[in-house]
């Protein structure tokens, strides 16, 4: 997929919209489908699943194949970022060149992720508890990207926000081409509303340390308008939406009205179609069940659609279900 190599961060309009990164939710399929609906106004980026890069560097066949599948992107998807995570710097630089050559935008860093098991790893949210670790992976992974930009996504601190501009600090110093900042702390997961009155602190520690990185703020972003407002009042380039995504791949198409019964079976449908087709044998059908819950709802025998749903044991048995009601 031949791209042009550049700080593509730079040429977005402001203010624009990213897609967060989230796992067994914004896989290829599911990113195919948004892109489909996506408003070709709307200025928006798209990241992957965050993925290891000890797998891309270690994995067997199989598993390279699984991966790469998870990785896999259609040009509407464009710009695209591979977020990608380790605590060891050589394997991250071996992966972002990996990532330049699937042709990819940008690659980005996670340093947020509260899992134990990437915690465990000395990588995601335990970087923030070592700040020259995560200035190692930066450095590595621009030195692997061939040029792409690099970009973080991270928390505002372990376990308090006294620790937001220190932290804050140490991942600019390194020149980030984009840092994303979840308004929350790690030992808050998402228990607590996100402190939207931090993002002008973190702005200030962009524009003292490194006025060149774009900043995007993200934490409980119902839609576009929303996103929008919280833009105006916050003053960052951008804004990353996530849960607001969850059976709704019209959040880039900058409608106004609800989408009807009708258009979200079928758009599961298209889902659903889409999901065997890049990742049958490869993923667990058992992911789409997720999906199933958050489309079907909003109106009368939405409740008892589901329940059969979620009673399904594969995808083409889903598909019968819906297909006598669409």
């Amino acid at each position: 997929m031949p791209r042009t190599v550049d700080n593509f961060w730079a040429r977005l309009p402001r203010p624009f919209f990213a897609l967060a990164p989230m796992e067994d939710v914004t896989d290829a399929a599911f990113r195919s489908h948004i892109a489909a609906h996506a408003a070709p106004h709307v200025p928006r980026v798209f990241y992957t699943e965050f993925t290891s890069a000890d797998g891309l560097v270690f994995a067997t066949e199989h598993g390279q194949s699984r991966l790469r599948a998870k990785l896999s992107f259609m040009p509407q998807e464009r710009p695209i970022v591979a977020q990608l995570f380790t605590a060891h710097p050589e394997r991250m630089e071996q992966a972002a060149a990996l990532v330049a050559e699937l042709g990819f935008d940008g690659v980005d860093i996670n340093m947020g992720c509260p899992d134990r098991a990437v915690e465990k790893q000395g990588s995601g949210a335990s970087l923030m508890k070592n700040p020259a670790r995560a200035r190692a992976l930066i450095a590595a992974a621009r030195q692997g990207a061939g040029g792409l930009p690099v970009s973080v996504k991270t928390r505002v601190g372990y376990r308090s926000d006294t620790e937001l501009e220190p932290w804050l600090g140490e991942v600019l110093a390194e020149k980030p081409a984009a840092l994303a900042v979840h308004l929350r702390t790690r030992a808050e997961l998402s228990d607590v509303p996100a402190h939207w009155e931090w993002m002008k602190r973190a702005i200030a520690v962009r524009d003292s340390v490194s006025p060149e990185t774009v900043i995007m703020g993200n934490g409980d972003v119902k839609n576009l308008a929303d996103a929008r407002q919280k833009a105006a009042e916050t003053g960052a380039d951008g804004i990353m939406l996530g849960r607001a995504v969850f059976g709704n791949p019209w959040l880039f198409a900058d409608r106004a009205e609800a989408p009807s019964r009708e258009e979200r079976i079928a758009a599961l449908i298209e889902h659903v179609h889409l999901f065997q087709e890049k990742l049958s044998g490869l993923v667990s059908e058992a992911v789409m069940k997720r999906h199933f819950k958050a489309y079907i709802g909003g109106w009368h025998g939405a409740a008892e659609l589901r329940a059969q749903l979620m009673e399904t044991h594969t995808l083409d048995e889903a598909l019968a279900v819906l297909q006598t009601c669409a």
